[in-house]
């Protein structure tokens, strides 16, 4: 059985791991440039990582605007749940720090992973780094601790 623990803390604290799973997933996989994958939020975000014992599998960041960004699961580790437990745990945060609500930019297949979560649409589909989105939130008072 593995044992799975999800950390939270500054980039300073958690950018090897989230840089290692952003490259993967969206540099390798997805073919975002660079360029379009490393930003200023990065410094100002909440990060997230799961881990599987001591290796980083999972990622995603809270802005202090609370948008959440840049949600990503390892290709070999994905369908066990991990990407749900991962938002499981940023809501839950955001709830103990007395948010009323979250936001993100889902790109478009993803998006009945978020609406599991409880996010609903709001907006038009655009294209971000040639890749279909649209904006999802979640109003937290309605959610269950």
């Amino acid at each position: 059985m593995s044992l799975f623990q999800i950390k939270h803390g500054s980039w300073n604290e958690l950018q090897s791991a989230a840089k290692f799973i952003r490259t993967e997933v969206f540099i390798q996989e997805q073919k975002i440039a660079a360029e379009d994958e490393w930003d200023q939020d990065d410094k100002c975000a909440v990060h997230f990582i799961l881990y599987d014992q001591t290796r980083a599998i999972a990622t995603a960041r809270l802005l202090p605007n609370h948008w959440i960004g840049r949600v990503a699961v390892l290709k070999a580790d994905r369908g066990r749940g991990l990407g749900k437990a991962l938002m499981q745990a940023i809501i839950k945060y955001a709830q103990e720090q007395q948010l009323d609500q979250l936001c993100l930019s889902s790109q478009v297949h993803a998006t009945s992973f978020y609406q599991e979560l409880g996010f609903a649409y709001f907006g038009e589909i655009y294209e971000d780094c040639g890749i279909p989105h649209i904006n999802m939130h979640l109003t937290l008072s309605s959610t269950m601790p």
